[in-house]
């Protein structure tokens, strides 16, 4: 399995936002340090329940922990998850841009063009 093909699905199914990805790559930078929503959210300048929002999604998919209080540090599980984050870092310090766009890009391009083509019955 090669990294690099598998980071387009990662990231449409666990990073959807560029609040995630920031959220994402600063519990990364130092992964043994908790944080609170509140921590978070006044270290990024954001609203805290859109850190607890996001918080709680990336508990729930487990590429971070929670801890009492709560607090949350990251923990992706080792193997294929913590080298899809590593490669999403590297990513998106190399090509931010691309990383944006594949972030805010719809999931299947095709398929939306298809639906506007598609022809309505005439009213009756």
């Amino acid at each position: 399995m090669n990294i690099e093909d598998e980071l387009p699905a990662f990231i449409r199914k666990h990073v959807r936002s560029v609040w995630a990805l920031e959220v994402l790559l600063v519990l990364k930078r130092d992964g043994e340090a908790l944080w609170s929503a509140e921590a978070l959210a006044a270290e990024m300048r954001a609203p805290g329940a859109l850190m607890r929002t996001l918080l709680e999604g990336f508990a729930r998919t487990g590429l971070i922990a929670t801890e009492p209080g709560p607090q949350y540090r990251y923990a992706p599980p080792p193997g294929v998850m913590a080298a899809l984050c590593d490669a999403l870092e590297a990513a998106y310090r190399q090509r931010p841009v691309a990383i944006i766009n594949l972030i805010s890009a719809p999931e299947d391009r095709l398929q939306q063009l298809a639906d506007a083509f598609r022809f309505k019955a005439p009213p009756r």
